[in-house]
């Protein structure tokens, strides 16, 4: 099973790097200089998921 994550309360990067303060890592770095794009992280036990850009980002 892979997660596609949207945060809710914070914009996509925020949410990157609060996750990897707490122990994530980054597997792929999929975000562009446009805003587009995604993030692959991965867990402390290596399962990968992604963050995607928040719904008011999208819609901004």
């Amino acid at each position: 099973m892979h997660l596609d994550l949207q945060p809710q309360d914070r914009t996509r990067d925020e949410e990157v790097e609060r996750l990897l303060a707490i122990g994530a890592t980054l597997v792929d770095d999929r975000r562009k200089p446009d805003g587009k794009g995604w993030a692959v992280l991965a867990d402390p036990e290596g399962n990968e998921f992604c963050v995607e850009r928040s719904a008011a980002e999208l819609a901004g």
